[in-house]
């Protein structure tokens, strides 16, 4: 049995449309999707992510790269239109609210939650939320994970995890967590139903 259930936030209940973002990108920094997304994966994700370009940060740093100017306002829906709800796993984590403790563990960027956080109102009533940008590190460092069971304040083996991403799925068992691979709300239920049948209604 499971007292604490910690979630991912991308592509669990908010999809996002990576190439979506870096062809939006290179649209507007006057490049290419490829190029936009080698200059991301080449370094930029993780100072992102680790909260190393915070806030407008990241807008100054491109446009001083790439030399192509874009207004704070233009940029925050550029950054961030590539989200869309998924409304289906929303309204899954909304009946469990109260009934286990709900923790959100996400590598992400200040102001990607910014935007998200208006629109998903279920985040407010999370016990907690771990998000990298805030704490330093990321998936699938241990120091990310022992922050979300800090929080928690639960024992390893009495968590579960879910993540599309495999990887940070199996850094979580190696921890001694539920881990899982998150991929549809159906197949969510049934996992959910293994670990703590009490959760899943039917």
């Amino acid at each position: 049995m499971i007292d604490v259930l910690i979630l991912d936030l991308g592509n669990v209940l908010a999809f996002h449309d990576n190439e979506r973002l870096f062809e939006e990108m290179a649209r507007a920094f006057g490049s290419s999707r490829e190029a936009m997304r080698e200059r991301l994966d080449g370094g930029l994700w993780d100072r992102v992510n680790r909260g190393l370009l915070p806030g407008d940060s990241l807008r100054r740093e491109l446009i001083a790269r790439l030399g192509h100017d874009l207004s704070a306002e233009d940029w925050f829906s550029l950054w961030n239109c590539h989200f869309t709800l998924y409304d289906e796993m929303i309204r899954e984590v909304e009946q469990l609210v109260g009934r286990v403790r709900l923790v959100l563990l996400s590598n992400t960027h200040d102001q990607h939650i910014e935007f998200l956080r208006p629109k998903l109102p279920l985040l407010q009533r999370f016990d907690g939320l771990v998000l990298s940008y805030e704490v330093g590190h990321v998936k699938p460092e241990r120091q990310i994970y022992e922050r979300a069971l800090e929080l928690a304040a639960v024992e390893p083996a009495r968590a579960a995890f879910f993540d599309d991403v495999p990887r940070y799925a199996e850094a979580a068992t190696s921890l001694g967590l539920h881990g899982r691979v998150f991929t549809t709300v159906v197949a969510f239920r049934e996992q959910l139903r293994a670990l703590r049948p009490d959760l899943v209604a039917g």
